[in-house]
């Protein structure tokens, strides 16, 4: 099973939504897909239409033995959801209070291993103690950054975390999300990161309606535009993971 994280310490560049149609394009490629909604706001639980709610909050999910009773299964063939839960918001608390507090989390995705391909984490947008244990938990972390000064302000600080920490083994790729192509500084930055930004990713995502509908529809663009430019998009970034070598063949 392979751990992608879709991360970033700054908010409102397009996460869940990413995170979500992603593991839509994953799971209608065969794969066995789990997405985990990390972050208390439960964007990604509301764009599946599953209550943001995990029976006995943080505590009872870590001390589940059964996965069976925490997993929702959404609508989406191969495609389970892990829902949100507002106790959440004091999962630092949780783990801190733990032996290896940087590590809880990537011990309890292991009780998923034998029945998911992929499992991709929806994170909240923060650094924290949670950060660390997403950090320490993924193979691959997907950073969506919108083509401005202080987004790329905030990944240069994600690459110095990884920098200093050498025992790190996921790998980072970032792309551009939330593209306006009628800002001449969106142009500018985005032209200039697709050759000096090492590991970005050629598949830009422009800032669309049709992903904001995804609200409405609590869906993902593909289940309800599936002929759209932006479901395509998804797909074309999902393709482009799996030839950086960061998805997984599907089990036998």
């Amino acid at each position: 099973m392979k751990v992608i994280a879709v991360y970033n310490i700054k908010g409102g560049v397009g996460k869940s939504s990413t995170c979500v149609n992603l593991a839509f394009s994953a799971a209608k490629s065969g794969a066995k897909t789990l997405l985990w909604d990390l972050d208390a706001q439960g964007a990604a639980s509301f764009y599946f239409n599953v209550k943001p709610e995990v029976k006995g909050g943080t505590k009872g999910l870590f001390k589940t033995k059964e996965i069976g009773a925490v997993v929702r299964e959404t609508d989406i063939q191969n495609l389970d959801l892990l829902p949100a839960d507002f106790s959440y918001r004091h999962m630092d608390l949780y783990l801190d209070g733990g032996a290896k507090p940087k590590k809880q989390m990537k011990e309890f995705l292991g009780r998923f291993e034998n029945d998911y391909d992929i499992l991709f984490l929806d994170c909240p947008p923060s650094f924290s103690l949670v950060s660390e244990n997403v950090f320490n938990s993924a193979d691959l972390m997907l950073v969506p950054l919108i083509p401005t000064t202080l987004s790329l302000r905030t990944y240069q600080q994600i690459m110095t975390y990884v920098a200093e920490h050498k025992k790190l083994s996921l790998k980072v790729l970032p792309f551009y999300s939330m593209v306006d192509r009628r800002k001449k500084l969106h142009l500018e930055i985005m032209n200039e990161g697709l050759s000096t930004l090492p590991g970005v990713l050629n598949t830009a995502v422009p800032y669309l309606s049709l992903i904001e509908q995804m609200g409405v529809h609590r869906a993902p663009v593909g289940l309800f535009a599936p002929n759209s430019q932006a479901a395509a998009l998804f797909d074309t970034l999902w393709t482009e993971i799996n030839r950086a070598g960061a998805a997984v063949q599907n089990k036998q």
